[in-house]
C-alpha cells in the first residue's frame, strides 16, 4: 500500500480531536505598572469574568493567522509583533470539551497600549501585582483600575503568570525591554520598567553603569521637556539607530 492509498482509507474520526484556541497577553506598562488588556466574557462559562482576548482556530486557519484575526476583532489593533508564549492543555481547563491553548504575547508601549483601549473602550487595562520575586514562579493577582482584584476566567491568570516569567527571565539578557519602551527613552524610564517587572528596587548607578556596559543603547544629544527639574538625556535601542 503505498501513501496515496493510505490516505484515501484513512478514517479522520478514528481519534477523538481536541479544538484549539487562541489567546492573546497584550502586555505594556501603564503609570510604571505592568498591565494588561482583557475583555469581559458574555457568555457561558465564566459568563461576566474578565479574559484574555482569544478565539477557536478554524479548521484551516493556522495559529499564526488565528492570533492576527483575534488581534484585529477584539483587541482592535491593525498589527502588534505576537510571538508564542506557552501551549496549555491542562484536560479540565475549559468545562464545555478538551480544548487546547496556543497563548501568544505581544510587548506593547503605553502608547500603544493606550491607543488599542481608546479603539475599543470595552477592553479593560489591568494592572498586573506579581507577589513572587525572582525566578520562583506562582499566581499572580490583577486589578481592576479601581483597585480590585478580577477572578479571570479558565487558566487565564495561569497563562498571563507565565509571561511575566518569561518576561522576567529575558529582562536582562535580551532586548525585550525595549518593546515596552517609546523610540526615545531616558535612563530612569528604562530602570522604572526593569524595578515594575521585577518588583524590586534596583541601585541606580550599577544599573545604568550595566545597561550602558552593554552597548545597546545610543546617547541621541537630546533631553526631554517638560520637566520641572532638570531635564534627563534621551536614548534610543541601537539597533534601531541601524533599521
Amino acid at each position: 500500500m503505498n501513501e496515496t492509498d493510505f490516505l484515501s482509507q484513512y478514517d479522520p474520526g478514528a481519534f477523538q480531536r481536541p479544538s484549539v484556541t487562541v489567546d492573546l497577553v497584550l502586555l505594556g506598562l501603564r503609570e510604571n505598572r505592568p498591565s494588561v488588556l482583557l475583555v469581559r466574557r458574555d457568555q457561558h462559562p465564566h459568563a461576566g469574568r474578565w479574559a484574555l482576548p482569544g478565539g477557536f482556530v478554524g479548521i484551516d486557519e493556522s495559529l499564526d493567522a488565528a492570533a492576527a484575526r483575534v488581534l484585529r476583532e477584539k483587541a482592535g489593533m491593525g498589527e502588534a509583533h505576537l510571538e508564542q508564549l506557552y501551549t496549555f492543555g491542562a484536560v479540565d481547563r475549559d468545562p464545555r470539551m478538551r480544548i487546547i491553548s496556543v497563548a501568544y504575547l505581544a510587548l506593547l508601549t503605553e502608547q500603544a497600549f493606550d491607543a488599542a483601549h481608546r479603539a475599543m473602550p470595552a477592553l479593560l487595562p489591568a494592572a498586573i501585582h506579581v507577589p513572587w520575586a525572582g525566578e520562583a514562579g506562582g499566581p499572580v493577582d490583577v486589578l481592576s483600575p479601581e483597585n480590585e482584584t478580577l477572578t479571570l476566567a479558565f487558566d487565564h491568570a495561569e497563562i498571563l503568570a507565565m509571561a511575566m516569567l518569561r518576561l522576567r527571565g529575558k529582562l536582562d539578557y535580551s532586548d525585550v525591554a525595549f518593546a515596552l519602551l517609546p523610540d526615545l527613552f531616558t535612563l530612569r524610564q528604562l530602570q522604572d520598567l526593569h524595578e515594575a517587572v521585577l518588583g524590586t528596587a534596583l541601585n541606580k548607578p550599577a544599573f545604568r553603569r550595566r545597561q550602558l556596559d552593554k552597548g545597546w543603547l545610543a546617547a541621541t544629544g537630546a533631553y526631554e521637556s517638560g520637566t520641572a527639574f532638570r531635564p534627563a538625556e534621551l536614548y534610543r535601542f541601537r539597533r534601531l539607530m541601524a533599521d
